[in-house]
Formats: C-alpha cells, sequence, structure tokens
C-alpha cells in the first residue's frame, strides 16, 4: 500500500511541474514609448500693430502755365502702422496693411511755407517666411496733405497715388519683432491755387511692432 501510494506521489508531482513551471513565466513590462520634444514652429499668421521713424526724400515740380520749377522736400518723419497676416503653407505670406504718418519736410520761399504733412496708406503685402525673417513687398493706395500757407495763401489740397516697396521684418521674440523696409511713393498731378503741382517721394522707415 505504502509502495502505491509513493508512486501514486510521484506521478503526481511530474505531471503537475509543467504547469508550475508556465505560471512561473513573468511578462516583462512595456517599454513606454519614447518622448520625442518637438520645437515650436514660429508663425508670421495673425494681427500686429507698431510704430516706425525714418526719412523721406520728396521732389516737386510746378508748373504755372508759363514758367516751371522743382525742389526738393526732405526731412524726418513718424507714423504708425497696424496690419493681419495669412499664411499660405510653410513659408508664403499675404498680408493687408495701413500707416499714417507725418512728415516734417516743409520748405519756405519769403513769407510763404511749402510742404507735406500728414499722410498715410493702405497696402497689400506678399512675403517669404524663413523662420523669424519676413522678407516682403507691399504696394497701394496713399495719400498726402500739400499745404502753401503765408503771404495771404492758407491752402490745403490731398495728394492721392500710389506706393511700392520692399521690406524685411525680424521677430526678436515670439511677439516682438523690428522692421527696415524701403518704399517709392508718387503722388499724381493737382492743380493747387492755379499752379499744375507733381510730387513724389522715397521713403526709408525703420520700425518696432508687436504680434498679437
Amino acid at each position: 500500500m505504502m509502495k502505491k501510494l509513493g508512486w501514486g506521489a510521484l506521478a503526481l508531482v511530474i505531471t503537475s511541474t509543467p504547469v508550475l513551471s508556465a505560471d512561473a513565466v513573468i511578462e516583462a513590462p512595456a517599454v513606454p514609448p519614447e518622448v520625442v520634444e518637438t520645437t515650436p514652429v514660429f508663425s508670421w499668421a495673425g494681427g500686429y500693430i507698431g510704430l516706425h521713424g525714418g526719412y523721406g526724400w520728396g521732389e516737386g515740380d510746378f508748373y504755372d502755365g508759363v514758367t516751371s520749377a522743382s525742389d526738393d522736400f526732405d526731412g524726418g518723419r513718424f507714423g504708425g502702422f497696424v496690419g493681419y497676416n495669412w499664411g499660405f503653407g510653410s513659408a508664403a505670406i499675404v498680408g493687408l496693411e495701413a500707416d499714417l504718418n507725418y512728415d516734417w519736410n516743409e520748405n519756405s520761399y519769403g513769407a510763404v511755407d511749402v510742404g507735406t504733412g500728414l499722410n498715410g496708406s493702405v497696402r497689400g503685402r506678399v512675403g517669404y517666411a524663413m523662420d523669424r525673417v519676413l522678407l516682403y513687398a507691399a504696394g497701394g493706395w496713399t495719400a498726402t496733405d500739400f499745404s502753401v500757407e503765408g503771404g495771404g495763401f492758407d491752402e490745403s489740397e490731398m495728394l492721392n497715388g500710389w506706393t511700392l516697396g520692399a521690406g524685411f521684418d525680424y521677430a526678436v521674440t515670439d511677439r516682438i519683432f523690428t522692421r527696415l523696409e524701403y518704399r517709392y511713393n508718387d503722388y499724381f498731378e493737382k492743380d493747387i491755387l492755379g499752379v499744375d503741382t507733381d510730387f513724389n517721394q522715397h521713403v526709408v522707415n525703420v520700425g518696432l511692432g508687436v504680434k498679437f
């Protein structure tokens, strides 16, 4: 009887060993995926506002029906701008911008002061972004106030025309950018006090803006 019990216990141990071995297998914990940090891509899309200052080189041509004359109207300028950019793809930028400025470029002829002062423009912009650098060209409508004062005269007329230029913006931070631009303003001829007046201007602006 004891011999039968011994063989039975041995058989039980042999048959249960594979089950115990299978139960002893421990699966390795899954390795979490490696976290890859991505640097946010800078975008020029959105609204912005800023201030700029610079210098303008103006030239006026005058004809009273008998004699003609020309003179330079140069001086400093200061103003502000506001606009909005739309991004297309990874680099193309299209925008719309307006600005309002004041030019100090008055000339005096005896007791008579002649020059332009308040001016502004609305321009469309197309640009190419290279990360924090935006190269752009811009063009549209512009207008300036042309005045003749003194010596019995007090006349102020608005000259309308077109403007075309180019420049670049550089983002110092994600919100603040600097600007350098050139533009050419050509105003249509207009009769002022019986004198045919033709005025054009070259402008260089340096600005500081904030993106929204």
